[in-house]
């Protein structure tokens, strides 16, 4: 799996992020063609990049010269007009995630409809380019998930255009519920709301740092020089570790007022709607109540919706959650020849070795229950077969 974490102590923007993405590889003129297929208006900006550094340390700055700065728009006219542009459907997906999230705290702070946000300085055309360029860039390297250390607070105040505001901002305050903060740095802009709303939307555990082969690093530079630190986003960008290994989620509430008829139609929701693995355990619980403990692996990125799934369906009024990596074997389903017709065979493969070689349990239930033969007798029957087959191959 590709991975890329964002190394944010400095803090982060849309241009410090777009910067560290090319700084990671991703041609500029890719990107120019690909933002070309949003529908604004022709001439209304022009991109660039430089080479140049922040306290003697050599970063990437990326820069968006705006020719129009009377373009104002609404989220849900942003969000059309991304959905409606001939994108990839990851970089669409990823841009509007960013836009809806930075939306939804937007309209908390000023008290409007999600679709009635008007956005200013976050709705102006480099805005737009920021986020959707961080889409592009992150669909060209083909990331499959994403990773940032904690966040600094920063201080002071900043100009917007709603006036004079305390650092953070409240839109970015907002955005950083959840996430992981420092106060290291006091004063200064360190987090803007384009950077809180990209971390917020991609990455799903916050403050963590993933092992991974290392591949690339890339440095994009803020436009600030501060004195306390340099102004840089570093991505590293790589391949989770481990032999076919990928990183999950591991979900585990207690539960002693379930009945078992409601847990195991959870078991069943949670597998259909993607857990990996679900698994009971028994245990004791206070008052020496007998409970269970329901347990299930995801994918990052369906932790917010399977924890729902599980805090709505049964009696849990919490749970907790907490990243592992996996290593799982390759392996492949075939159709094969069988006494008993054509069967699915699960091949389990070590680095391209063939370890063994299974029939699919639900066929062969199947099997048994069709012709009125025992399961036990239908694998041995095919196991035997398979096995014999293969020696004389």
């Amino acid at each position: 799996m590709k991975i890329v974490y964002f190394d944010c102590y400095a803090g982060i923007s849309g241009d410090m992020t777009v910067g560290a993405l090319l700084d990671l590889g991703v041609p500029l003129e890719y990107l120019k063609a690909e933002l070309a297929k949003l529908a604004l208006p022709s001439g209304s900006y022009t991109l660039s990049s430089q080479r140049t550094e922040r306290r003697h340390v050599a970063a990437l700055k990326f820069d968006v010269e705006v020719h129009d700065h009377h373009i104002h728009r609404h989220y849900s006219g942003i969000d059309t007009m991304i959905a409606e542009s001939s994108l990839t459907d990851h970089a669409k997906e990823t841009a509007r995630r960013i836009f809806r999230r930075l939306a939804e705290a937007e309209a908390l702070v000023h008290g409007v409809a999600v679709d009635q946000v008007h956005f200013h300085e976050v709705g102006a055309v480099d805005s737009i380019v920021d986020i959707v360029g961080t889409a592009i860039c992150l669909d060209y390297l083909g990331v499959e998930a994403v990773h940032a250390s904690p966040l600094p607070l920063g201080g002071g105040f900043v100009e917007t255009a709603h006036g004079r505001l305390p650092v953070p901002a409240p839109a970015t305050a907002e955005l950083l519920r959840g996430l992981t903060v420092h106060t290291a740095f006091a004063e200064g802009e360190r987090v803007t709301p384009t950077g809180a709303a990209i971390i917020a939307a991609l990455v799903t555990v916050p403050g963590t740092r993933p092992a991974m082969t290392l591949t690339k690093v890339g440095c994009g530079a803020g436009s600030k020089d501060f004195s306390d630190c340099p102004n840089i986003l570093r991505t590293f960008f790589g391949q989770s570790s481990g032999n076919g290994g990928d990183e999950v989620i591991v979900v585990e509430s207690n539960i002693d007022d379930s009945t078992a008829e409601v847990l195991g139609h959870v078991m069943d929701l949670l597998q259909e709607e993607g857990a990996l693995d679900v698994f009971f355990m028994p245990i004791q619980m206070k008052k020496n109540r007998p409970g269970v403990k329901l347990s299930f692996i995801c994918r990052p990125e369906s932790l917010n919706r399977l924890s729902r799934l599980l805090l709505t369906e049964t009696s849990a009024i919490g749970l907790r959650h907490y990243p592992a990596g996996r290593m799982v074997l390759e392996r492949q389903i075939e159709e094969r020849a069988t006494p008993f017709g054509m069967l699915r065979f699960k091949l389990i493969f070590d680095d391209g070795r063939l370890l063994r070689c299974t029939p699919e349990y639900e066929d062969c239930r199947r099997i048994a229950r069709e012709q009125s033969i025992p399961l036990q007798e239908v694998m041995r029957v095919v196991s035997s077969f398979e096995l014999e087959r293969e020696h004389t191959a």
